[in-house]
């Protein structure tokens, strides 16, 4: 007998039950994940608790590591290693000290287990609401595991054996006990390994007397002791003390009573006598080590190229001439790369800032570098003419210093007046993306803009990358790759690491750089840079900025390669500052030492053109390959020796069709009126027309013509 149920029976769809029934499954998989995931941690933290040093054998280990730094001839210049301190035991540590650091490094550390969930899970809500990077959420057990057991590489395995070894001190020492470890061997700079070392080095007293703005200081040091060192920045070490105590009476650890009663700016800090500014170079050159090394802990003797003698000199020529209020920096780099000398500022002791490597400023005419070396690479030579009269780019009028102009002038004189005008007209027409393709080419690392008073240098740079970029031009347009460390050994003598040379990069042809060096050597001739002779062969480039901000002299002679930058670190105007006055001077002042035991060398500066500069027909295209660079879509440079896919010939003849089945054309060098000037005849004016970015008005005449020498 069939049964038949109405519409209220129940055999429909059972939805809701299928959702239950899988939900319940998905949270009975998590927990049982969760559970692996625990038992696996628990199974790892068990492990490393027991393989853990025990108390007094980490109370004995050393801290920090040895480094001696040895000059090009071997002599040791700085030995870096720990500052003498005592290890005070807990009950020594003055209480504020241990409230400060806890208030300031990790405010949940008595209550969590070597990890605080509560911080990581903020750290992320923030990263994710804010859409930024995952701000560091160390608590001190983990930084204790990190400066104890590990390096400080940021890699996932990384972080995740420095949790479970947190997780492990934890479990086998006490909070005070570990608490104890850490301030007797947090790193707070300067070789300071514990609050004592710190409190001797900073203060000239034992941290056992220290006061609360003192506790302060130090506390503040952790997050980044080179930055908030007192010895090196004063304003900046006491902004972020007054940060800390800020944070210590929002927890409650310190009154507001007691807050504001506190005078961090009248802290009598240890004057420093033992810096000089070899430190700006081993500031540089020693972090490299973690990129060269392997990791290791021994003892270590790194030998360098720095010339101690030639280092003197750079430090005397900066201070001597540096304006009042100024700052000065100096790079030098021998034919090779090799960094025989760097100055970041008048002086180590009062700012430590390297203002050689790390300071971005605008470079003014030493720019113009870049714009002669486009120009010559498009077919421009030192003879041909130009005309320096007023000129309007997109809306932009450039002036010459002075107001002045020469009117029709060649090349190489419009570049050792740093004549503007001309530098615009060329930037244009050869491209602004193009100058700053070729910056790019000769080791310019920082953001380039390409609008047109580009050619008058408003992008910012450092200055060991504008000396790079010079010294490339020394070596006849071979890339340079300053370096600063030849050999590392352990203190046995064992090799660790040996420097060998990148293999050559040709960046422009022969005849550019020839071209370019011909013009530089006139400029320091005639020129802005007269100031820099040195009684040999000098080349080089002045560069001042808008309202004497910035002051520039690069050069180089008989293999070395020199750049000086002059100014404020605010940016405030130097009254008087000139890149062809103390800049060249204290270049001049540098190099006659430098180069006192070199033989005199002479430029090459004969201009031997590719035959498709001098010919005009079609088989002149047909050349070497070795003879040219390549350049991919983005102008990137392409070594031709590592590819296999270079074209037999560079520049395939006029019409044959190109990879893509686009028309190849002659180089941009070989155009209309240049061609008919090599057979002699007249061009019309218009027959070259420009390859610009934009409308261009010359004033009174038409653009910059080449016209017959």
């Amino acid at each position: 007998m069939n049964r038949v149920r109405g519409a209220g029976g129940s055999d429909g769809p059972k939805k809701p039950g299928v959702v239950r029934r899988w939900m319940r499954r998905l949270f009975l998989w998590g927990v049982a994940f969760g559970v692996l995931i625990l038992l696996v941690v628990g199974i790892a933290v068990a492990m490393a608790s027991r393989s853990l040093p025990s108390f007094n054998e980490l109370m004995e280990s050393e801290v920090g590591q040895t480094i001696v730094v040895r000059a090009r001839d071997g002599s040791e210049i700085v030995t870096l290693g720990p500052s003498p301190g005592d290890w005070l035991a807990s009950g020594d540590i003055p209480k504020v000290m241990k409230d400060a650091m806890i208030s300031v490094e990790d405010r949940r550390f008595r209550s969590h287990f070597g990890i605080d969930p509560i911080g990581l899970a903020r750290a992320v809500w923030v990263a994710f609401h804010d859409d930024r990077r995952i701000a560091a959420t160390s608590t001190i057990s983990q930084q204790l595991a990190r400066n104890v057991f590990l390096n400080n590489s940021r890699t996932i395995d990384r972080k995740l054996r420095e949790a479970v070894l947190a997780m492990a001190l934890e479990v086998k020492f006490s909070k005070e006990q570990i608490l104890e470890l850490y301030l007797n061997k947090v790193y707070f700079g300067g070789g300071a390994y514990g609050i004592d070392a710190a409190s001797r080095k900073f203060f000239s007293h034992s941290a056992r007397n220290l006061t609360v703005a003192e506790a302060a200081i130090i506390a503040g040091l952790v997050k980044a002791p080179s930055r908030y060192s007192p010895t090196a920045d004063v304003q900046a070490a006491v902004k972020r003390a007054n940060v800390v105590l800020a944070i210590m009476r929002q927890n409650g650890v310190l009154a507001a009573s007691e807050a504001a009663a506190v005078d961090v700016s009248a802290v009598r800090l240890k004057q420093d006598e033992g810096q000089n500014s070899i430190r700006y170079f081993t500031d540089w050159a020693l972090p490299q080590l973690d990129l060269l090394l392997p990791e290791t802990f021994e003892p270590l003797e790194v030998w360098t190229t720095l010339d101690v003698g030639m280092q003197r000199a750079a430090t005397a020529a900066i201070k001597a001439n540096t304006p009042r209020d100024a700052q000065g920096a100096l790079v030098s780099l021998d034919r090779d790369g090799a960094v025989l000398a760097m100055v970041g500022g008048t002086d180590y002791v009062s700012s430590n800032y390297n203002r050689a490597v790390n300071a971005t400023r605008q470079p003014g005419s030493a720019w113009k570098l870049f714009v002669y070396l486009a120009a010559l690479e498009a077919g421009y030579i030192p003879d041909d003419r130009v005309v320096d009269e007023p000129v309007t780019i997109n809306g932009w009028s450039p002036r010459n210093s002075g107001g002045g102009y020469a009117g029709p002038i060649d090349v190489r004189t419009a570049f050792a007046y740093s004549k503007n005008t001309v530098a615009a007209q060329l930037g244009n027409e050869v491209g602004f993306g193009t100058v700053a393709s070729m910056a790019r080419r000769f080791g310019i690392t920082t953001p380039i803009n390409t609008l047109p008073s580009m050619v008058l240098g408003t992008s910012d740079v450092r200055v060991i990358d504008m000396t790079r970029a010079f010294a490339a031009v020394s070596a006849r347009g071979t890339a340079i790759e300053p370096f600063g460390i030849v050999k590392v050994t352990t203190a046995d003598g064992e090799l660790l690491y040996s420097h060998k040379p990148t293999r050559a990069q040709q960046l422009v042809p022969d005849y550019v750089a020839a071209g370019i060096v011909d013009m530089l050597q006139t400029a320091v001739n005639i020129g802005t840079g007269k100031a820099a002779q040195i009684g040999r062969p000098v080349a080089g480039k002045t560069g001042t900025t808008s309202s004497n901000k910035d002051g520039w002299f690069l050069g180089f002679s008989s293999g070395i390669t020199t750049g000086v930058w002059m100014g404020r670190d605010d940016a405030k105007a130097v009254p008087g500052l000139q890149g062809g006055a103390a800049p060249a001077r204290a270049f001049a002042a540098y190099m006659r030492y430098a180069v006192a035991k070199r033989p005199v060398e002479k430029f090459d500066t004969d201009l031997k053109l590719p035959e498709w500069q001098l010919e005009p027909d079609d088989e002149a295209l047909f050349g070497e390959p070795g003879d040219y660079y390549y350049v991919d879509e983005q102008g990137n440079l392409v070594d031709p020796n590592r590819r296999s896919d270079v074209p037999a010939r560079p520049f395939p003849p006029e019409g044959e069709p190109s990879p893509s089945g686009q028309q190849n054309q002659p180089p941009p060098a070989a155009s209309g009126d240049f061609l008919d000037r090599a057979i002699g005849a007249s061009p019309e004016p218009s027959a070259r027309a420009p390859d610009t970015a934009g409308d261009v008005t010359v004033r009174s005449g038409s653009r910059p013509q080449v016209s017959p020498p």
